[in-house]
């Protein structure tokens, strides 16, 4: 079995990135007249420590619960689906990490993929199938905030989602069945386990905590900047605009189309909000209204990505590798939404 070397810490990466991140503020500060010393706070420092906070707890729990060794017990929930995927069980355990944080479930896959437990292939389709828990996580603030305001119109684009989620991960289980290799034995050998637990768990998390930590602040910070700077300037706004005319007014009432514009704006809500009024005053349908709410879900995602999972998963994985997890999880995502979309527009 291999073991997984000490990443060296690359001090020159994360000076250059500090500066670049620099000068990108410093010529959003030159070039804009509404940035408050009150909007840095609360618009770029907070919300940057905040996710840094949680991306580095995510990292811990992943690293503590495979030195723990809770993985076999984690890898229960999903076993059978996984066994038919041919996954495995180290994907079935971060499966299931992934209905706590997202985080901690790449964390992890990384960790595998590096000890060589996993094969690229797997490791991406497992990304894949973790979109299902990650439906599950985020599903308690959006449902309540979303019913009140849409109502029917609310439940049945939940619905709607959730349907495309199990397509999409149905579909990814069916290619791992046919297309992937079953997983080779990986189980250590006896004086390789009494050696990890001889090490510690600060030891076995000094060898790769801080260069990962490291590696994704490196990432995370001036793409966070660049993303607060463009948002400042009005960049985001504009390019809403752009992608609302590329909406068939046909498909969508032009009454409806403001629902799908408002839904691009930053405040989550206001998209949901506007719907619900527009239902509620009757100048939209509830299937109309269903629809516009999609189509904002799907025109808002090159922003929402941009905004909250490209620093993550250029950080967690390798740039290259997770730039192309990101693009091919999320046109699998659009596609299945496009498809239920369809479905639904027809039959009802």
């Amino acid at each position: 079995m291999a073991h997984s070397k000490k990443k060296k810490i690359s001090y020159s990466k994360i000076l250059i990135s500090l500066l670049i991140s620099g000068l990108i503020l410093f010529l959003g500060l030159y070039f804009t007249d509404n940035i408050s010393s009150e909007l840095l706070y609360r618009k770029l420092l907070k919300p940057l420590v905040r996710l840094l906070f949680f991306i580095t707890v995510g990292l811990l729990a992943g690293q503590f619960i495979e030195y723990t060794g809770w993985t076999r017990y984690f890898a229960v929930l999903g076993s059978p689906f996984f066994r038919f995927a041919n996954l495995g069980k180290q994907c079935s355990s971060a499966f299931t990490a992934a209905f706590i944080s997202g985080v901690t479930a790449n964390a992890m896959l990384v960790d595998f993929y590096e000890e060589k437990k996993i094969t690229k292939a797997q490791l991406f389709l497992s990304n894949f199938v973790n979109q299902f828990p990650a439906y599950f996580l985020h599903l308690p603030t959006t449902f309540f905030i979303v019913i009140p305001l849409t109502g029917k119109a609310g439940i049945l684009y939940f619905a709607l989602t959730f349907i495309a989620t199990c397509f999409r991960t149905s579909v990814f289980l069916l290619y791992g069945h046919f297309f992937v290799e079953p997983p080779a034995s990986v189980e250590p050998l006896k004086d390789e386990k009494k050696g990890k637990k001889k090490r510690g768990f600060f030891e076995s998390l000094k060898k790769r905590f801080p260069s990962r930590v490291l590696n994704i602040i490196t990432f995370v910070i001036p793409i966070y900047i660049s993303v607060f700077v463009l948002n400042s300037l009005g960049m985001f706004e504009l390019a809403n605009k752009l992608l609302s005319k590329f909406v068939i007014t046909s498909f969508i009432p032009i009454e409806s189309l403001s629902v799908v514009i408002l839904s691009f704006a930053a405040e989550f809500t206001s998209g949901f909000a506007a719907a619900g009024a527009m239902l509620d005053a009757g100048v939209i349908t509830t299937k109309q209204t269903v629809i516009a709410l999609i189509i904002g879900n799907i025109l808002a995602f090159p922003i929402r990505a941009l905004r909250h999972q490209l620093p993550r998963y250029l950080g967690i994985f390798s740039p290259k590798m997770g730039l192309q997890i990101l693009l091919m999880s999320q046109s699998f995502r659009i596609l299945s939404l496009i498809l239920v979309t369809i479905v639904y527009y027809i039959l009802f």
